[in-house]
């Protein structure tokens, strides 16, 4: 009999991104690994400007829309806006992460819950990653952030894109083929991964694994990030096949 696995996810409402390329990652896996199925339930968090304004904002709605989540009893909770958390400062996932699981426990509702700023982290230190190059949508100023927080982590930012995109939405719209030049704006010596989308609402999924041979490195984003720390919260192993070096079986995984 097939296992079927609940998601959560705590969604920026303006995010058209990752209940897309979740989903469609994991579909990917049920083909290869038909014993486990996925369902997917959101909770909306409003946000509409990526400023560090908004993300405060965003960020005092994760008890409600936890509660709402725990209603249909979840395997597993996502939060996955990462700025939202990297702009806080280093480590702030740690704490979001137990304050989602602590409102799932009130609620009789227990769940393991991950972050996309604690998976992007995670990943980068499970491929071994020392230096990266990083590409966001960002303003300067929160692409820093997100270099600052990577960096406490112990792996250095060697260099990083900012397309200086502030309006949610807009940067869903961003052509995600763009990306196969984007990266090349890097100067990625002495690199040893590559961020190509350092943001969820940025779709990378249909280039990473084309930039990954171009580029020599793992390749990685914050959705196969994402959905790296989801499989590993359900304790389900970590492989999709199309989507990088992160996520293929663990004799390959590290380049």
């Amino acid at each position: 009999m097939n296992a079927m696995h609940r998601i959560g996810m705590l969604v920026p409402s303006s995010n058209t991104t990752m209940e897309t390329e979740v989903p469609a990652l994991l579909r990917e896996r049920e083909r290869v690994r038909p014993d486990d199925n996925f369902t997917f339930h959101s909770a909306r968090l409003r946000m509409e400007e990526v400023t560090p304004e908004a993300l405060r904002a965003m960020n005092a709605q994760t008890e409600r829309a936890t509660t709402e989540l725990a209603d249909m009893r979840p395997n597993v909770v996502a939060t996955v806006c990462l700025v939202a958390i990297m702009a806080q400062g280093p480590k702030h996932h740690h704490g979001v992460q137990a304050e989602i699981e602590t409102i799932l426990e009130r609620q009789g509702a227990p769940a393991p819950a991950v972050s996309s700023a604690g998976a992007l982290v995670d990943a980068l230190h499970a491929l071994g990653a020392r230096r990266i190059g990083l590409v966001t949508p960002y303003l300067k100023k929160l692409t820093r952030l997100v270099a600052g927080y990577i960096e406490d982590a112990g792996i250095e930012v060697g260099d990083a894109v900012s397309l200086e995109v502030s309006d949610n939405r807009a940067v869903a719209a961003l052509d995600p083929e763009d990306l196969k030049n984007h990266w090349k704006r890097l100067d990625l010596r002495n690199c040893d991964a590559l961020v190509l989308s350092a943001c969820v609402q940025m779709r990378s999924l249909s280039v990473i694994e084309e930039v990954e041979r171009e580029s020599g490195l793992p390749t990685l984003s914050a959705a196969t990030a994402t959905t790296w720390a989801i499989l590993g919260a359900l304790d389900l192993e970590q492989v999709v096949p199309g989507a990088g070096a992160l996520l293929r079986s663990t004799p390959e995984r590290v380049a």
